[in-house]
């Protein structure tokens, strides 16, 4: 059976836009050969529709999108991700569902058994689970349709326990179908890929069937969506990977031979970017995400502060190389304190990419407002007050220039300073995009280190030179935080593996360090619920994955 991957980036809530790529790719699909054709989880109102759902019409219009797409289906079908009024009047008022087109109409809907409610996901909000996943008759055929979680009950998976009854996939495995079809909106973060291709090839080993996984990609909001669709054949051998990032249409045949078994000259079975190294990952999907949260909100142009230092630097690139040099505009804006390397460095850098650059200095409007500020701060020492008064005079013009030439404001803070709250609210936290926040400041020295792998874009000085905000003469970062391969070794302990102090003292850390960082973690919660939102690359980013409250007094 030949089988058409339809591997395409949808827009949340574009019934229109996206009814329009769903038709174009299977027209293109069908005139490769394919013999049906197999789209994303919910791909006809895009993933997550979130609270979308909970609008009076929105699953009603979703189901029109639905058959209208289904009027131009011929006698090839269509798998297609769609929400479905749930009739009962009991439970959730939709179902997550996969409607199988055929000769214009949906001849069947097959709904998602398993919803999960951990991380990002929380779909137990919004939808009712069916009982058994649903197979589909189509010829001689017998064909299974799964929904992303039907098949994450593997027992490496945490998040398996969840599911203590029956799951999809052992239902499917009595039924002895010919192929599996599994709809997905599966977002990326590092290591994922493996995981995926570990676990469909297990589910086509229990079901003893090819299974075909067709992955959303793209970025919305904060999820990334890698793509990296795979068929698996039966005896669990990988037949076919799709590209990582990006769009891809490709049909593949689940009876063809594996790829050990074909000639030397044939058909590749992996996009390039299907497999490819952990920087190389985290680079594409950042540029993903900042050109998908561009110009999917309707932004053409972005700009971001250059301070010359190696976070602005990173966004920079990332920037460029989603929107185009023409469209990024870098701003310096040097106080009174500013060192010259950091002007030089930022000049650099701008003439590197080919981006548009000004320069803006700050002194004036910093000394006007200490002097309107001087006769209440009167008889009391200079401190961090004055300190972010620059940092806030430079959010302050930055998002005069974003308001008047609407260009998205990108955020350069990283995930080791918004964990510790080393960053000032509506100073350099003001912003539209936080591209970077879910990337350790080590990682931002990897991937600057990658980025210059063949010639220098990031100029050499802003990776050696020591990280500094330059608030107040002479400053570096390791005056208020440890070394930062300590501080992430830590945060990510503490942040994204649940760990407490006494599990990191004993992990070896120094318990001042450790009782320190915790703190600053903690006080930091209310500025992290005002930060703009961030493009998750790790299993767990702040944001929407992670609910922490503000006012608690719990100490681990």
């Amino acid at each position: 059976m030949r089988i058409g991957l339809a591997q395409i980036n949808t827009i949340v809530g574009d019934l229109a836009g996206n009814r329009r790529r769903i038709l174009d790719a299977y027209r293109a699909l069908v005139a490769q050969g394919a013999e049906l054709v197999l789209y994303p989880e919910l791909v006809v109102c895009g993933y997550p529709p979130r609270d979308l759902l909970f609008k009076k019409h929105f699953v009603a219009d979703v189901e029109q999108a639905a058959r209208e797409i289904a009027a131009e289906i011929g006698a090839v079908p269509a798998v297609i991700g769609y929400t479905e009024a749930n009739p009962s009047g009991h439970g959730r008022a939709a179902f997550n569902a996969a409607a199988f087109c055929q000769h214009g109409r949906i001849a069947y809907s097959a709904r998602k058994c398993l919803l999960p409610t951990y991380d990002v996901f929380d779909e137990d909000r919004y939808f009712e689970p069916a009982t058994t996943p649903v197979v589909i008759t189509l010829g001689r055929r017998r064909i299974g349709v799964t929904i992303c979680e039907d098949i994450w009950t593997h027992a490496m998976i945490a998040t398996g326990r969840l599911y203590s009854h029956a799951t999809p996939v052992s239902q499917l495995a009595a039924q002895r179908c010919d192929v599996v079809l599994n709809l997905s909106a599966s977002p990326w973060n590092c290591g994922k890929g493996l995981v995926r291709q570990t676990l469909v090839a297990d589910t086509a080993r229990a079901l003893g069937c090819p299974v075909a996984y067709v992955n959303a990609v793209g970025g919305n909001d904060e999820l990334l969506f890698d793509g990296r669709s795979i068929v698996c054949t039966a005896d669990g051998t990988l037949l076919a990977g799709l590209a990582a990032f990006r769009e891809e249409l490709r049909v593949v045949d689940v009876a063809a031979p594996p790829p050990a078994a074909r000639p030397a000259n044939g058909q590749a079975a992996l996009a390039p970017t299907y497999r490819q190294e952990e920087l190389a990952d985290i680079y594409d999907a950042l540029v993903l995400g900042v050109r998908d949260y561009a110009h999917k909100t309707g932004f053409k142009q972005a700009l971001l502060g250059l301070s010359g230092g190696i976070d602005s630097a990173l966004v920079a690139v990332i920037a460029a190389e989603a929107l185009g040099p023409e469209n990024v505009l870098g701003i310096s804006l040097p106080s009174a304190i500013s060192s010259g390397h950091s002007k030089d460095d930022a000049a650099n850098l701008a003439r590197n990419l080919g981006i548009r650059f000004h320069t803006l200095p700050i002194a004036d409007v910093v000394s006007a407002a200490e002097g309107t500020l001087a006769p209440v701060f009167a008889g009391r020492p200079r401190d961090i007050a004055e300190e972010n008064i620059q940092a806030r005079a430079r959010g302050l013009l930055l998002m005069a220039l974003s308001n008047k030439f609407n260009s998205l404001l990108l955020t350069t803070g990283n995930k080791s300073e918004l964990a510790v709250g080393y960053c000032t609210l509506y100073g350099d936290m003001c912003g539209g995009l936080a591209v970077i926040s879910d990337v350790f400041k080590m990682q931002v020295y990897a991937l600057s280190r990658w980025i210059n792998r063949t010639r220098e874009i990031i100029p050499q000085n802003t990776i050696d030179k020591a990280p500094s905000a330059e608030l107040r003469p002479n400053q570096t970062d390791q005056d208020s935080l440890p070394p930062y391969d300590v501080l992430d070794a830590i945060l990510k302990g503490y942040v994204e593996e649940g760990l407490g102090r006494r599990d990191l003292v004993a992990a070896g850390f120094d318990a001042t360090v450790v009782n320190d960082v915790v703190r600053k973690v903690d006080l930091a919660e209310y500025k992290r619920k005002q930060a703009a939102p961030g493009l998750k690359i790790t299993p767990l980013a702040f944001g929407v994955g992670r609910r922490i409250p503000i006012v608690q007094k719990y100490v681990s």
